[in-house]
């Protein structure tokens, strides 16, 4: 850009052209205004003059340059200050508000201090009337004795089981984690400067100088500004001022003194214990669901150790009843055996030569016991003693074939 149009971008105010950055640099590179003033009475030898010299000689024509550059950045900074101070502002104020107006929050606090009593009993801390806010972060510190759970997550788990509401007063402590990041000390210097920064510019518009030409818009467009900034610096004033008045009365409220700790101190500490009740709430759901899970497991397992017992049971009787059934089957078996009966059973077909041979053995088997029948019928006795010899039965296991049988008892009646 030429330098006579940034000497008019500069007259003009044109903030369509005029920068944040451009005029920062313009401010730290600008020489002293005695240096311009000697550069100003070059302006004969512009053309033999370097490049950085020809632009002060330009800039050295702008009246009261500097001030005019240091109002302007003001100017274009002043939006940006505001929307980072309203809302520190505000969200400090709300938060206050909360505090004070939350029944889940000032329930858990009387449950935290009924506790807390309760494990005092008998000690000097007994029957404590309250206790500070900072002392919510450790409750972490102290754990059972098997150093599995800590005091929030016991207080965490009596809240869900007898009094379920309290665990939403999260939900109504929306605005502390904003201002548990505001810092009052910076947000006052912050507010002071603009306020500074205010008068500074209406001290100098009304000792500026007339319009050096037309196209000189400075003081026209820097009064009606300074009236506009001057407003809304005012209303943040009074709401600065108000976010005082409530944090104090906070103190008031949970008896602390505000002067000694600060709003980003206090809202950090219940913005942790918030966070970290949250955190307690969740590991419980956790534990209770892994407890479930083993308790489930346990009980499948004690299932399955019961079904397996009584399958073995099952088992076992099946055993003895088929032990007791072979049994009872061998002696069936032997009685048949020694009564006859085995071989009086009928059998089925056979082939014929078999069958022909049975007819023998069975003939043969019948004179035999005729002629013993009629042995005692005889009136004499035989002159010679008849020497009785009783042959053994075969037994049944070396009986052999049927042919070896047939060739037996053939024998026996010749």
């Amino acid at each position: 850009m030429p330098y006579e149009d940034i000497k008019n971008v500069i007259l003009e105010i044109n903030e369509k052209l005029l920068s944040e950055s451009m005029v920062q640099n313009l401010i730290k590179q600008l020489p002293e205004q005695e240096t311009l003033n000697v550069l100003g009475e070059m302006k004969d030898e512009y053309e033999d003059l370097a490049e950085a010299e020809q632009f002060g000689v330009v800039m050295s024509t702008v009246k009261r340059l500097k001030p005019r550059l240091t109002a302007i950045l003001f100017r274009l900074q002043f939006e940006e200050q505001l929307n980072n101070i309203k809302p520190d502002v505000v969200s400090v104020t709300a938060a206050c508000e909360e505090l004070k107006k939350s029944a889940t929050f000032s329930q858990l606090l009387q449950i935290i201090l009924l506790v807390g009593n309760y494990m005092n009993a008998g000690s000097r801390n007994a029957k404590a009337f309250g206790f500070s806010i900072s002392y919510l972060c450790k409750l972490r510190d102290t754990k059972t004795t098997d150093l599995k759970q800590t005091l929030l997550h016991f207080l965490a788990d009596l809240c869900q089981e007898q009094y379920p509401d309290v665990l939403t007063f999260p939900d109504e402590l929306v605005h502390v984690e904003k201002a548990s990041r505001v810092s009052a000390e910076t947000l006052q210097k912050n507010l002071a400067q603009m306020g500074c920064a205010l008068k500074t510019l209406d001290k100098d518009l009304e000792t500026f100088p007339p319009p050096q030409s037309d196209r000189d818009m400075f003081v026209e467009k820097m009064t009606s500004f300074v009236a506009n900034a001057r407003e809304q610096h005012e209303k943040l004033e009074m709401m600065h001022n108000n976010m005082e008045k409530q944090y104090s009365d906070l103190g008031n409220y949970f008896v602390f003194d505000p002067r000694k700790i600060s709003v980003e101190e206090f809202f950090g500490d219940l913005n942790n214990f918030k966070n970290m009740f949250q955190q307690a709430v969740k590991e419980n759901a956790k534990r209770r669901e892994s407890e479930e899970k083993i308790r489930r497991a346990k009980l499948a397992k004690e299932k399955a150790d019961r079904e397996k017992e009584e399958k073995q049971k099952r088992s076992q009787q099946l055993d003895l009843n088929t032990e007791g059934d072979e049994t009872g089957i061998m002696d069936d078996l032997m009685e048949a055996l020694q009564s006859g009966a085995a071989f009086r059973r009928k059998r089925g077909p056979r082939q014929a030569a078999n069958r022909r041979a049975g007819h023998a053995v069975t003939n043969i088997l019948a004179k035999e016991l005729m002629q013993e029948d009629t042995a005692p019928r005889f009136s004499k006795p035989p002159n010679k003693k008849t020497k009785i010899v009783q042959k053994e039965e075969p037994s049944i296991e070396g009986a052999g074939s049927l042919e070896d049988l047939l060739e037996d008892s053939l024998s026996r009646s010749n």
